[in-house]
């Protein structure tokens, strides 16, 4: 994407899911003209829906579609954040019968993996490769460091409640490193539409060490409360 010649002027639409979720949002990014947030609703229809609305209303600069994700790795816990250096989905099969060069995850006629917009990938604050993570800072009190991992996030229309779905999906995309309902029909509209996207997701499970969707539940029982700053922090530096 081309920066504009006052990037103060920039416009960024911010897509969460879940009415929780824009709230914990407006409690960190506050009353700014720049940002319009919108709550689409949970699964890709409605992703799709939201993401034409606010590009037809709103014509931003870039889309940033966040909220929570089931994630992925090792290195991975609860609250850290995956930003979507590519998307896809892991719940689209296309057949073979008119174009067996279309493979698994792919919508005909579109890329395989939706990639984030360069720049904005750039002004992600990823942890370093050597572990470190970044700490933010929120209303002068210094909140705990998160790591922040890039990668494939995955979407489908399913609620991972259960290590067996995860090592379906995980079968299927071993790179994935999160997995949520929304994030690839968003990036879908804004790659058919030309806007810039990228994908920020909060870590609020991890399906493979979990049961019954435990983790998930917790997160927004006791931690949800600081899980968004670092969105914060990438849309504050655009």
């Amino acid at each position: 994407m081309q920066r504009n010649q006052d990037e103060t002027n920039m416009k960024i639409g911010i897509i969460v899911a879940m009415e929780k979720e824009l709230r914990q949002l407006k409690n960190v990014l506050g009353d700014d003209p720049r940002f319009r947030l919108m709550q689409c609703g949970i699964g890709k229809v409605n992703a799709a829906l939201g993401a034409q609305q606010l590009i037809n209303e709103f014509r931003p600069d870039a889309i940033v579609s966040t909220g929570c994700a089931g994630g992925n790795g090792d290195d991975l816990q609860v609250q850290d954040v995956v930003v979507g250096a590519e998307v896809c989905y892991h719940d689209v099969y296309c057949g073979t019968a008119i174009d067996n060069t279309t493979q698994f995850g792919q919508v005909q006629g579109l890329p395989l993996r939706f990639k984030a917009d360069e720049y904005l990938l750039s002004k992600a604050p990823l942890s370093s490769p050597e572990g470190d993570t970044n700490a933010f800072v929120s209303g002068g009190n210094e909140a705990p460091s998160v790591a922040v991992h890039k990668g494939l996030i995955v979407t489908g229309d399913w609620f991972v409640d259960s290590r067996e779905k995860m090592r379906e999906i995980i079968g299927n995309f071993p790179d994935a490193r999160a997995v949520d309902m929304e994030s690839a029909a968003i990036a879908q509209a804004c790659y058919l539409n030309k806007v810039p996207f990228i994908s920020f997701r909060v870590v609020s499970d991890i399906p493979l060490r979990d049961t019954d969707a435990s983790q998930y539940h917790d997160f927004w029982n006791t931690i949800a409360e600081n899980s968004f700053h670092i969105t914060r922090k990438f849309v504050e530096s655009l």
